[in-house]
């Protein structure tokens, strides 16, 4: 028996010669908070579907509870997508019940599950209206409620927060909360850094489709780099720039941000400080995890640079002796010829007969069909559905076909011989 984690393990996935996941592995432990962070493009997405079976992984396993994700596993999992995934013309009571019964609850529990939760997340008034006439943040809170409908054992949200407004932010905060304190794992992702460090147990940063960076936001922000807040009235801007063991600095209000080397001492830039006139603020100050993001970003961009160029390039091989090329007769010359080289025709292509009272073949039409869905010009797209599978009826267009004509058979000229010279 399994102790309640989700684990993603080795995970890879390749389009063609684009890597979206290199051997990617975290895992979201029961009763935690994981936030998922990363630049756009970075792989967020991508391992989520893979989670909820919406994407085949190349290569690597998900599990829960120490097994396999399979499809009825992946039915208790939480899922919101950052693309709505709800039926517009729908009404809310009517489309969360529905959901509900989808993954296995009975009528009556599904009624009970959607007054719980439109209640808890501010939308009980608007259960009776289509989705469509929701705002931004209220379709995303009944989206949150389509994810916790069916009460799942584990959470995968995909930009939760984003549109929402304050008020809306404060209660999506409490709901997770809550659920982590049920012990579920709750996986999000969020450029909002200072809402995940605020959140969130531990922080996974993402780049390129790997992890490179994972631990809980005290460590991470701990082994960042050492910063000293000092203010200095009387110095002059930049009066920190020649100090050993200063690698950077900033001026913000009144103070300067110095960012020290892992050798720089506190006590060099303090002596400095004091030299110059009275110091009204000396502190050490930790990154924030948005500064943190930066740094281990771009640490990581110059380390793919560096894998990507040869530090070690081809030794030539030692050039051996130069042999002497062996004489060779030179080849002979053919006697000039007084007669002119016969011209060389190749084959007429002859066109189609002319239909009779045409002076000119006519070019024979290249025909082309499309399938369609019966009743439309485009196949109509489907909502996610919140399982983890795919949108239903996508129809793809058939392949172009078109014939012509064949042209007659071809007869060559022989070609014209060439008189002699006189």
């Amino acid at each position: 028996m399994g102790d309640g984690r989700l684990e993603i393990d080795r995970v890879s996935k390749r389009y063609g010669d684009v890597v979206a996941l290199d051997a990617m592995s975290f895992e979201v432990r029961a009763g935690e908070l994981f936030g998922f962070v990363g630049s756009n493009g970075a792989g967020k997405t991508t391992t989520m579907r893979i989670i909820l079976g919406v994407l085949a992984a190349d290569a690597g396993e998900v599990r829960y509870d120490g097994v396999p994700l399979d499809l009825a596993a992946r039915r208790r999992i939480g899922y919101m997508p950052e693309e709505r995934g709800l039926y517009p013309r729908m009404k809310v009571a009517e489309q969360l019940g529905y959901l509900a019964q989808l993954h296995g609850l009975g009528p009556a529990a599904a009624r009970q599950a959607v007054e719980r939760w439109t209640g808890r997340l501010g939308v009980a008034g608007r259960r009776d209206d289509e989705v469509q006439k929701l705002s931004l943040g209220n379709q995303q809170r009944v989206q949150l409620a389509a994810a916790l409908v069916h009460d799942p054992v584990a959470l995968v949200l995909d930009e939760p927060f984003s549109g929402l407004d304050p008020v809306a932010v404060d209660v999506m905060s409490e709901v997770l909360t809550e659920r982590r304190a049920a012990g579920v794992p709750v996986l999000f992702s969020s450029h909002q850094l200072e809402l995940v460090e605020r959140l969130c147990d531990r922080v996974g940063i993402v780049r390129a489709g790997r992890m490179v960076a994972c631990d809980t936001v005290d460590a991470l922000r701990g082994a960042g780099p050492s910063r000293l807040v000092v203010d200095v009235p009387a110095a002059p801007r930049g009066w920190a720039d020649g100090l050993p063991g200063v690698r950077a600095s900033a001026i913000e209000g009144t103070s300067t941000v110095l960012e020290l080397t892992l050798d720089g001492d506190d006590q060099v830039v303090l002596r400095a400080a004091l030299a110059l006139g009275p110091v009204r603020e000396f502190r050490r100050r930790r990154p924030s995890l948005a500064e943190l993001f930066r740094e281990v970003v771009s640490d990581a961009a110059e380390s793919d640079a560096a894998e990507k160029a040869d530090p070690h390039p081809p030794v030539p091989a030692p050039a051996s002796p130069a042999m002497p090329a062996p004489a060779m007769p030179a080849p002979a010359m053919p006697a000039p010829t007084s007669r002119r080289e016969p011209a060389v025709r190749g084959p007429a292509v002859s066109e189609p007969p002319a239909a009779p009272g045409q002076s000119t073949p006519p070019r024979q039409p290249v025909s082309a069909e499309r399938s369609t869905v019966p009743g439309t010009s485009a196949p109509a797209q489907q909502p996610w559905l919140p399982d983890g599978t795919g949108p239903a009826g996508d129809v793809g267009s058939a392949a172009e076909t078109g014939s012509a004509g064949e042209p007659a058979p071809v007869t060559p000229e022989p070609a014209a011989s060439a008189e002699p010279t006189s």
